[in-house]
């Protein structure tokens, strides 16, 4: 679909919407949904287990969440997010969870077509994001159920589908089908741009006040515009956002928006991260499981007699142990950290539930280089360990915690220790926005820093951020972003047009 076409409005030559979101993953279809007129009410028939929170949505069981004082229903809940309108929703969706029940939502859903705010939703790919792209053979860490979106359950959708869901876990492929599914079902299709790379979001008419702060210049960028519905409408344009979609024939057709807000939902999955040394860029050193993937199916690594090695000790280096171990690579896998960690991932992870990932743990654990000589065993880990160098002979030098140095000889090498995402279409790529300036946003050590109920960044007006921007890895928690922004969006609106009628019916206006 054309990027800019009919809708593109009478008279003005470049769209100019009140929201533009970038990225079509989980966080953006969640919050195009809301932005649509979906809105959440407390259930007739709910009680929620929590009697204090039950007390407080009864008082305004007439209203919906969104229409709702969310720092109020926040307080006092307690859950496995820092952001407190994310744990508010996930307790709303998923009652106790955490405690191992399975309560239905406390929720029901209602379209109301007034409270459509227009927006358009931009990404590289289908819906569903980065989950197109994920290694198919994997199960997800999170249940399927934490994974669905408001509103269509992920088991229904499963049932329908004649999918057979085989456990609570499931495939990757199986949750971007269902996203992609998603955005049909919801009518939110119009709402959505595929093939689109955005290469700038720059603000508009920056001024200085007389005590020095920035602020735009709105006699320049206030302008009247005509919505869908032939209501007039008060839309800033703040930002410009510049970029290309890709044709069918493989061109780039550039485009070019104006916007009043323009929300953040890009992940995290877009730079993988890096250990800095000598000779990472050589073509033997892989950043991602897809490369992994892709050398192990042409058949590169059949037959070599030397191990893989892997970097990293969460749970996509996991993934990469799993997967050479089942097509009989041997591994070598070096991490930094002892085995004892608390902070390692698996030490948060039910046995029962991921019995993979505590294999993996446990071999981490008991086939130390320390234990096995025969490094060329099935596996073998170096904990507590560096990597200084790779070389050009396809050897690698590492360093102990006591400073010992060792050589070891390879087929590949693997860097998983994490990604990054990608800010580089904003100013100074995004460094100022976090909660530590000028240092590269990252989702544990520099998210961006927001609002906490309505997730605007502190340090720029009308840009918001949701999901693992700013600190929320998991589905279940990313949903409460598009919450806060969606009720401090309506607000604003409703102020908007009651200045619009203020304007119509002869008072003062808007200058």
């Amino acid at each position: 679909m054309p990027l800019i076409e009919e809708t593109v409005l009478p008279g003005d030559s470049l769209l100019t919407l009140p929201v533009v979101i970038i990225g079509n993953g989980p966080s953006g279809i969640c919050l195009s949904y809301l932005l649509s007129g979906y809105r959440p009410y407390l259930s007739p028939e709910a009680i929620h287990p929590n009697p204090i929170l039950h007390t407080k949505l009864e008082e305004a069981r007439h209203l919906s969440i969104v229409d709702q004082d969310l720092e109020y229903l926040s307080e006092g809940l307690e859950g496995r997010s820092s952001n407190p309108v994310a744990v508010l929703f996930d307790t709303l969706l998923h009652p106790d969870a955490d405690f191992g029940y399975d309560y239905p939502p406390v929720l029901h859903w209602k379209l109301e077509q007034h409270n459509y705010i227009p927006h358009i939703v931009l990404g590289k790919g289908p819906p569903g994001g980065a989950w197109h792209s994920m290694e198919g053979s994997m199960l997800t860490i999170s249940f399927g159920d934490w994974m669905e979106l408001p509103g269509l359950s992920f088991k229904e959708w499963a049932a329908s589908k004649r999918r057979n869901i085989k456990s609570d876990r499931v495939m990757p492929e199986e949750i971007a089908c269902y996203y992609k599914h998603y955005v049909k079902v919801m009518g939110l299709q119009k709402n959505f741009r595929d093939n689109v790379y955005i290469t700038s979001v720059s603000r508009l008419y920056r001024e200085k006040d007389d005590e020095g702060r920035s602020h735009q210049n709105e006699d320049i960028s206030t302008q009247h515009l005509e919505m869908e519905d032939g209501q007039k409408s008060l839309i800033k344009r703040n930002w410009e956002v510049r970029g290309y979609q890709r044709a069918t024939d493989g061109s780039h057709v550039p485009f070019c928006l104006f916007a009043e807000n323009v929300a953040l939902a890009t992940g995290t999955f877009d730079s993988p991260g890096r250990l800095q040394v000598e000779g990472e860029d050589f073509p033997f050193v892989l950043h991602s499981m897809s490369d992994f993937g892709a050398a192990i199916s042409k058949g590169k690594l059949r037959g070599k007699a030397d191990p893989v090695l892997i970097v990293g000790a969460g749970l996509t280096a996991a993934d990469a142990v799993l997967c050479a171990y089942n097509n009989n690579i041997p591994v070598v896998h070096v991490f930094r950290r002892r085995v004892t960690d608390t902070s390692l991932i698996f030490k948060q992870l039910p046995k029962k539930l991921y019995p993979e990932y505590h294999k993996v743990y446990h071999m981490m654990c008991t086939q130390s280089h320390t234990v096995d000589s025969n490094q060329h065993s099935a596996y073998t880990s170096f904990p507590e360990h560096n990597v200084l160098s790779f070389k050009p002979e396809m050897k690698c030098v590492l360093q102990s915690a006591s400073g010992l140095k060792k050589i070891l000889k390879f087929s590949v090498a693997l860097v998983l220790i994490g990604s990054h995402p990608n800010l580089f279409f904003l100013k100074d790529q995004g460094h100022s926005i976090g909660h530590h300036s000028n240092q590269p946003i990252t989702c544990k050590g520099n998210p961006i820093e927001i609002d906490p109920y309505t997730y605007e960044c502190t340090k720029e007006a009308n840009l918001f951020a949701l999901g693992p921007l700013v600190g929320d890895n998991f589905v279940r928690f990313l949903k409460g972003g598009a919450l806060g922004i969606a009720r401090c969006l309506a607000i604003r609106q409703k102020k908007k047009h009651e200045l619009i009628e203020s304007e119509d019916g002869g008072g003062e206006g808007v200058p």
